[in-house]
């Protein structure tokens, strides 16, 4: 029998278009969930997530901002809000899943003032509003899960500023599950390592590339989507009722 665990649930995944955040909508979608697929700037893309979405028997629909600004945020919920009570006649939802973010290519040493305000911006002080601003429309039993990054375990200072917005999540993920523990809210920080996403394509599809990001892991391989969307579904899920606070490694062993 395939019991699907969010029949009925609500979840919203930001940067839900591409990568282990198309992942992390399809798998929430194949569960049961309504899924709202939160993009930045490639409305094709989240609408190629829906697409297969709903050919895998699901349903999802698109909300687009940028969340490099506040207003960003306000767009978000607004879109959110409208489509939400069009189709249920309530803004409320019951799953967060804060997976939108950016990356950096730029050393410690080169790092500007612009590039450290943006990639806190977009990484850090979204995630924030979003779910301070969501409090009152996420229901009481509903679940957060932070995307963080097996960075925060592992040492890496070539991309230090990443690293540091990682680090906060990890941090505000343990502060928000005692504040909302009093309302059966989950929160959890869930964190990659390597994966085989479109963002990696350019060094990891390289002679030698591949390989040598395998060895890394424990287990021989590198990461896929789904294995960081299956850990997601599981927090998401009412299996996941008693886990909160917690940075759950999912690097495959990295660097043990």
């Amino acid at each position: 029998m395939n019991v699907k665990r969010l029949e009925g649930r609500i979840a919203v995944v930001t940067g839900g278009s591409r990568g282990i955040g198309r992942g992390i909508a399809l798998r929430l979608a194949a569960e049961g969930a309504l899924v709202a697929v939160h993009y930045g700037t490639r409305k094709d893309a989240a609408q190629e997530t829906i697409s297969a979405i709903e050919a895998a028997g699901g349903s999802a629909f698109a909300v687009g901002a940028e969340l490099d600004a506040l207003s960003g945020v306000d767009r978000l919920l607004q879109a959110l809000d409208e489509e939400l009570i069009r189709r249920t006649g309530s803004n409320q939802f019951d799953i967060l899943v804060n997976n939108a973010g950016i990356g950096t290519s730029s050393s410690f040493e080169e790092t500007s003032e612009e590039q450290f305000d943006r990639l806190f911006a977009v990484n850090v002080k979204a995630p924030f509003f979003l779910v301070q601003q969501s409090l009152g429309r996420l229901r009481d039993g509903g679940r957060i899960i932070n995307i963080s990054s097996g960075v925060t375990r592992i040492a890496y200072p070539h991309i230090m500023t990443y690293n540091l917005t990682k680090g906060a999540l990890n941090t505000f993920t343990l502060h928000l599950a005692q504040l909302l523990g009093p309302r059966g809210i989950t929160v959890n920080a869930v964190m990659p390592g390597i994966v085989d996403t479109d963002v990696n394509a350019s060094w990891l599809h390289t002679p030698g590339g591949y390989k040598s990001a395998a060895e890394m892991s424990a287990l021989g391989r590198v990461g896929e989507p789904s294995d960081i969307a299956d850990i997601v579904a599981f927090a998401a899920s009412p299996d996941g009722r008693w886990v909160t606070g917690q940075m759950i490694d999912a690097t495959g062993g990295s660097h043990l």
